[in-house]
Formats: structure tokens, sequence, C-alpha cells
């Protein structure tokens, strides 16, 4: 059945700042009082194209391929009426960071120059993945599922798609459908997306219209040309300020932020006020999710004005901390280590 499809171009709002075509970061100042979800408008957005909108009326995901006994198309009612579960999982760009390794390591590379407001938390309502994989009679054989994506064609490439190990794709992934208690707004795939916890947000593929279930490993310009090896993310951190902040230098400050890690929950934070070369730890009094992140705040009595270097380094549950530099990669992907956040401290 052919799918009901119109792209749509429309203004972004203040809290996100256009990067390139319909992809624009938060400002994570935006984020200072919001509670632990990021807000629907203020959710980062990175298209390869531009936002389809598309009539779920006429919409159907269509499951198939050698690895499935009983292939058959889903409908968007149908799947509402699916046993659901509700998650709160970070999706973050691949390239968050990405600037950094110009601004901060002085060894730029190519691509979108995302500074760290490539990602977001919410809170997302689907049905898993798992469910619909046994609703086709998934066979032993399977190892891949490459889901696909209805927005238009990217150049010479194709929809975009990717494949996820038949292991993650039977483990938590969410064939979502809501987003903080509302539907998916089109920019962020209505009607229905991939939620993939931990991964990179490729994984999380939007405007979803078909899963293949394959017998054999699956590759495509997404795997390989574009994100090759490369699946969960690494820890980052980031302060709920704006670049540049202008901060009286009288009187007591409580700084926020929040840290974050693909590959597990955050178990400790330091903050720095001096460019590195003291630090403290911070407290967190937050949820300890492994998919999503960890607000922290520290307070500060500042006594001088002039520029100072906010710092925050994190560590997961792997041991895995942020370190002071990291190794160029040759797409500007994986950026794990301290942000210098410069503020300048002024009499007011």
């Amino acid at each position: 059945m052919k799918q009901a499809v119109v792209t749509i171009l429309k203004p972004l709002p203040d809290h996100l700042f256009l990067v390139r075509d319909t992809n624009a970061e938060m400002r994570w100042e935006a984020m200072a009082g919001q509670g632990y979800h990021t807000p629907n408008d203020r959710f980062f957005v990175r298209n390869h194209t531009s936002t389809p909108l598309i009539d779920a009326a006429t919409w159907r995901l269509r499951v198939h391929g050698a690895g499935v006994r009983c292939p058959r198309e889903f409908g968007y009612e149908e799947l509402l009426a699916m046993p659901s579960r509700t998650l709160d999982v970070a999706i973050e760009c691949a390239g968050n960071g990405r600037r950094f390794y110009g601004t901060q390591q002085h060894d730029p590379v190519p691509g979108t120059q995302w500074g760290l407001g490539g990602i977001g938390v919410a809170r997302w309502r689907g049905v898993p993945l798992k469910h619909l994989l046994k609703e086709v009679g998934l066979l032993p054989g399977a190892v891949d599922v490459l889901a696909t994506g209805l927005d238009a064609p990217f150049e010479d490439h194709g929809h975009v798609r990717r494949p996820l190990p038949v292991g993650k794709a039977m483990d938590d992934v969410l064939v979502a459908y809501e987003m903080n208690g509302e539907r998916l707004p089109p920019d962020h795939g209505f009607p229905v997306r991939l939620v993939v916890p931990g991964w990179v947000g490729i994984a999380s593929i939007k405007w979803l219209g078909e899963l293949e279930v394959a017998t054999e490993d699956v590759h495509t310009p997404w795997n390989t040309v574009f994100y090759p090896d490369i699946t969960t993310q690494p820890v980052k951190s980031a302060f709920e300020l704006p670049w540049n902040a202008r901060l009286p230098a009288r009187g007591l400050h409580v700084l926020r932020g929040r840290s974050w890690s693909g590959q597990g929950r955050i178990v400790r934070v330091e903050v720095s006020l001096d460019g590195g070369t003291t630090w403290r730890e911070a407290e967190h009094h937050g949820r300890h999710l492994v998919s999503a992140w960890l607000p922290w705040h520290v307070s500060w009595a500042p006594r001088r004005t002039g520029p100072r270097l906010l710092m925050a380094r994190a560590t997961d549950e792997t041991g895995a901390t942020q370190p002071p530099s990291t190794p160029r990669h040759p797409f500007g992907y994986r950026f794990d280590a301290v942000v210098q956040h410069p503020i300048q401290l002024v009499n007011g």
C-alpha cells in the first residue's frame, strides 16, 4: 500500500538554533528549570532531508524478510491497541560535540558543527519491538533488523535506513508513537519511530515505514559510509548556561548541568570552576537511569570579575571518565573530552 507522505518545512522555535537545513541544536540555557525531560519544542532536530507529513490513516508498518515466518503490515490504530511500554531515553546525534575538535583541540573535522545541543531526553511510549517480531514469528536464523524511514531519499543513497542486530532489537528497543505524553510531532517521527536506548541517534529511525528481518549481515550507506563502526555513545557533560554567559561576580550561584552516557549509569560528576586547576564533586539527587541523563548542581560564590572556564567531567558505571582530550575521529563522532565552557564574571 502506498504511504501518504508530504514534505514540509517550517520555522524553528526560539529554543533551538539552526545548524543546517532542518537540523537544529537545543539551547542548553533553555533547559534551565524545565525538569527532567526535554520539552518537545526544545528537543534538537536532525533530518537528512526534510520533515514529511504522513497521514496516520493510510500509514502502514511493513514487517517482512527472510528472518520471519509470517510477514504482515500493522496500522497505526493496531499499534495503539497493543501492549505498550514507557521509557525515559536520551537520543543523541552521533556528531554531538563535533565543533570542539576544532575550537578546543585545534584539529577540526568536517560535518555539521554541533556543540553539545544535539541531545534530548524524552518519555517515550510505544510497542516493544520484540513484541512485533514475535507477532510475525522471528526465525532462529534472523541476524539483523533493517529499519527504513519514509522521509525523502537522501541524494542517490535512497531512504534513510540502518540495521540493528537481532539481540538489540529483542532487548529494549521501542516502536514509539508518543513523546512526553503527546503523539509524536512531525519533526520527531510521526506517526511512529524507533527509539534505541544508548545507541547513536541514527539508529532511532524516524517516520518508520518498514522493518526487514534478514538472515545475514545488512550493509547500507548509514552503517558503512556515514556512520561506520559506531553504536553506543560515550560520556558527556554540559552546563545549563549560555555560551559566554555573563554572571554577577558577587553572591551565591547554583550552577546546574547534566551528564550522560550510552554505556551505563552516571555514577560521579566533578566540576572545576577555575579551568581545571581544582575539582570538586557535584551534588545530584536525580534518577540514575541507564539510558538517559543525570542532573547535577554545584554552589559557587565567586569574588572577582573576569573570564572563567567552567568544566564538568562525569564517570559512568563502566568506569569510563571524560578525558582532557580525545583522539580525532575522521567523521567527528565520539567527542567525549571535558568541554571548556567560558563565562564572564561582571560587576552587578
